[in-house]
């Protein structure tokens, strides 16, 4: 609505601003994962993602060749090493500096011949080439340390997600809890929805005693928190036989999500039009029949808006997890503790990381996406007559 002066209201551009905020908080982290997971470690720890496409300037550390095996004495007795300091793969970037020490980074053009004392030095030219001389016990033992300032051109791959994904020797095992994870969250989505459609059709369009008293409860146990039915129903589990396995996770999850599906479908179905229904009893249809032909093929945006929410909570769920499932042997480890488990084996590997954190929200985005034209439709229904 716009005011008195033909303009919108202040309201209207404070809800807009809001609105662009949130996107922007939500789309930045998930771009920057995006871009990080195809960086490399080295290019990740230089400089941020939102400059991954120009050079970046970084530090390297690099050793010579092992001076016992390629050294080479020269007939006045002086040892010799020469090689390409960046081994047999091809550098594309630029030497801008170099040093042999870390406390003087940078003090030496390429090209320059470093006086390192006692007749010993070491020259490293622009394109990687070294020479490292000196006498016999300076030319042994350990390799000489340089540190190259350079500038590395922008560089993307597909290793980490290779290591993350198929790689044999990847004892994270990021693809397993992958797998474990779509086991989980199929059925602990399908499950509830099946059963909350019956339910609500129930409540929505059948005469029985007890029926406001039911919608009353269902309404109840929205807000009764799951951590308060977690060591009971836990022990529930353990009672019969299913703790610790996958039907007692999807169990949780289905009890813990009745009360949101039922409600919301069954406010998405009293807003249909009751002389549909009516017309197909006096057809002689039955219930089961008008469920099945009528209810559900209308009834999809709200079964749709439900699945989104049911997908992305069972996706990302962590306590229900850890309580009804994950085991000492690992072997039904989901998504969210392997990446629990990789802040503390690869804290530093931030390649891989990111890699892990983007593959386990690129599915709930995949599905979010395909399905959101629904979710609106399906929260808004049954608000309004």
């Amino acid at each position: 609505m716009d005011g008195l002066s033909g303009q919108k209201p202040i309201v209207v551009w404070l809800l807009n601003i809001s609105v662009v905020l949130i996107v922007l908080l939500w789309l930045f982290p998930t771009l920057g994962l995006f871009v990080s997971s195809f960086r490399t470690g080295d290019q990740i720890t230089a400089s941020g993602w939102w400059s991954a496409m120009f050079p970046a300037e970084q530090t390297l550390q690099i050793r010579a060749a092992d001076p016992d095996e390629f050294r080479v004495e020269t007939s006045d007795g002086v040892f010799v090493v020469e090689g390409q300091i960046f081994g047999d793969e091809p550098f594309e970037g630029t030497i801008q500096a170099w040093s042999t020490s870390s406390r003087r980074l940078g003090e030496n053009a390429p090209g320059d011949t470093y006086d390192m004392g006692d007749g010993e030095s070491f020259t490293l030219n622009a394109d990687g080439t070294y020479i490292w001389q000196g006498n016999d016990d300076q030319i042994s033992g350990r390799a000489q340390r340089v540190f190259i300032d350079a500038e590395t051109p922008p560089e993307f791959t597909l290793d980490n997600y290779n290591f993350v994904l198929f790689d044999e020797d990847n004892s994270e095992g990021m693809m397993k809890a992958f797998l474990n994870t779509l086991t989980v969250v199929i059925p602990a989505t399908v499950i509830p929805i099946l059963i909350a459609a019956f339910a609500a059709y129930a409540l929505a369009w059948m005469d029985f005693p007890g029926r406001a008293l039911l919608i009353a409860a269902v309404v109840g146990l929205l807000v009764v928190p799951l951590q308060l039915a977690l060591i009971p129903l836990l022990s529930f589990h353990n009672s019969i036989g299913i703790g610790k396995g996958y039907l007692g996770v999807w169990l949780a999850h289905t009890g813990f999500g009745l009360p949101l599906a039922i409600y919301l479908l069954r406010n998405y179905m009293v807003g249909l039009p009751r002389d549909i229904i009516e017309n197909a009893k006096v057809d002689g249809a039955t219930d089961f029949q008008i469920f099945v032909k009528i209810i559900l093929p209308l009834s999809f945006p709200a079964l749709a808006s439900f699945a989104i929410f049911q997908f992305l909570w069972t996706w990302n769920d962590l306590l229900v997890a850890l309580v009804f499932l994950i085991d000492a042997s690992g072997q039904t480890t989901v998504m969210t503790k392997q990446i629990v488990e990789l802040l503390g084996t690869r804290g530093g590997d931030w390649e891989i990381l990111a890699t892990s954190a983007f593959v386990s929200i690129a599915v709930p985005l995949v599905v979010f996406f395909a399905m959101q034209r629904y979710l609106v439709r399906g929260l808004l229904a049954g608000s309004v007559k």
